[in-house]
């Protein structure tokens, strides 16, 4: 107990003397979330990701390429204590002063709270209930390192999955354990993210550091599409349902002003990158089928065109190289005519007609030249194998859309790691997917970070990313309740402490 009440209050004298934040990244990914704490002073010390991919690109942007960092762990057979004394990091209560991360709620399903609490306080019943490996492990690295501040990104559905509300589950736990929590759910795009990414996001500070947890104001506006607000809605109803009799640790986000300068557009963020003819380079020969390695270099051809574009190329530590690596695209040569001819916002029913039409078309052609195909026929099955889709257009509508230029991209998801037809491109004239370094850009991710791997395995980490500006502006935020004066003296405690020790 007085060991943990005296760690807390040396972290607190340490960075009220000017040292920057200690973090550790639970979950971390390529670095989202490490990026944005980065950018907002925080140290990032280590991290934790299972990924080999996403661990090595991690490694490779904060820490070197250190091997040491760059190495997969698995957080449910990694010990705190084995964890700093593999970095060589000192004892474990005095090695970090922030915990982030954002366990995947999958894992978790119908624990709830009764169980989460006997799997947290009895250290051997996880092995009787895996679901809840990783959040229960979570929470154990916080029992270890005393931070001062937590933070927990999720899916808004972490609100309600299942029936159950895992953020305030969360939030109990935490409470219980000294800490004050509150969740709100984000939207990145109010952020300077030119993407609509909704977020649940908990931040917790120990008592003995602040009694109220704020969230950071909108920097831009935008009137989101319904979609949103109903992905909203569902992951809410949960608590304003009759059977949530009790208190619960979420707030309303902070409100955005329509006096806000507007979100980033697509257009915004990707305009100053090398253009890719898809279909020109599918005629030449130079678009192939294979892996795409980032081996190719592909200069700029223009200055950034806008500020988001000019951060990108410019971002402290991460500036953009001479020469793009990881400007490539998928090789979908059935599709590219089929791009070019879809309208913005076209999703998969839209794009399958305007197929049917060329596949019509190029039917009327051969018949003018003469060529009669017969339906049914092993050449009509052919052509029309070559130019539309095979998908039900009552499954997955919106597994394709074609992007807007003049707003915010969808949500990017890991999925961009199997096909990446859910974010097409909005320039007819390119008519193709977007590329790795085109997905980096609207996450957020500067020019200068690199993703290890070859595209598939860099579009998964893009897509699990959380925003670094996103991540940023959270960041900035807590960095002034970590900065603000202790609460109470080292010599009295508070009962805050005595429940975290």
């Amino acid at each position: 107990m007085r060991s943990t009440s005296l760690a807390i209050h040396q972290k607190i004298a340490r960075i009220k003397a000017g040292e920057k934040p200690r973090v550790l990244d639970l979950f971390a990914g390529c670095g989202g979330i490490s990026l944005g704490f980065a950018a907002a002073g925080f140290t990032v010390s280590a991290a934790v990701e299972f990924d080999p991919d996403a661990a090595a690109s991690h490694g490779l942007n904060f820490h070197t390429g250190d091997p040491a960092h760059a190495k997969a762990r698995d957080i449910t057979k990694t010990k705190p204590d084995d964890l700093v004394h593999e970095l060589d990091l000192g004892p474990t209560a005095e090695a970090f002063d922030v915990l982030v991360g954002g366990p995947p709620c999958q894992a978790f399903a119908r624990v709830g709270r009764p169980k989460l609490r006997e799997i947290d306080e009895h250290e051997e019943a996880f092995k009787h209930d895996p679901r809840a490996h990783l959040y229960i492990d979570y929470l154990r690295y916080v029992e270890a390192f005393a931070p001062l501040a937590v933070l927990v990104e999720n899916v808004p559905d972490a609100l309600n999955h299942g029936g159950q509300n895992i953020a305030q589950e969360i939030a109990e736990v935490l409470e219980s354990k000294g800490y004050v929590c509150r969740y709100t759910l984000l939207n990145a795009a109010f952020y300077g993210v030119p993407q609509m990414r909704e977020r649940m996001i908990l931040i917790a500070y120990h008592g003995d550091l602040s009694d109220t947890v704020t969230f950071p104001d909108p920097t831009h506006w935008i009137d989101l599409p319904p979609g949103y607000e109903g992905t909203r809605s569902v992951a809410l109803k949960f608590l304003d349902s009759k059977i949530v009799d009790d208190a619960h640790s979420y707030v309303p986000a902070p409100k955005a002003s329509p006096l806000l300068p507007p979100a980033i557009t697509a257009e915004q963020a990707l305009g100053d990158l090398p253009v890719i003819d898809a279909r020109k380079l599918l005629k030449s020969g130079d678009l192939r089928r294979g892996a795409r390695r980032f081996d190719t270099p592909l200069p700029y051809a223009k200055a950034p065109h806008t500020p988001f574009a000019k951060l990108m190329r410019t971002w402290p530590s991460f500036e953009a190289p001479p020469a793009l690596m990881d400007h490539v695209i998928r090789y979908l040569p059935r599709d590219y005519s089929l791009f070019a001819r879809m309208n913005p916002g076209d999703q998969y029913p839209q794009a399958y007609e305007h197929a049917r039409e060329m596949f019509e078309q190029h039917l009327a052609l051969l018949a003018k030249r003469g060529q009669l195909v017969k339906p049914s026929s092993k050449q009509y099955d052919e052509i029309k194998a070559s130019i539309v889709p095979p998908y039900d257009i009552g499954k997955f509508p919106n597994k394709w859309r074609k992007m807007w230029r003049d707003q915010p991209a969808r949500t990017l998801l890991a999925h961009l790691g199997k096909d990446s037809y859910s974010h097409i491109h909005y320039d007819s004239a390119q008519a193709r997917t977007i590329s790795v370094r085109e997905a980096a850009r609207l996450q957020s991710f500067p020019d200068g970070f690199r993703f290890s791997g070859t595209m598939n395995p860099a579009f998964r980490q893009i897509g699990n990313a959380v925003p670094p500006l996103l991540a940023k502006a959270i960041a900035t935020h807590m960095m002034k309740t970590l900065r603000q004066t202790e609460r109470e003296t080292a010599d009295e405690p508070s009962r805050a402490t005595a429940a975290v020790s």
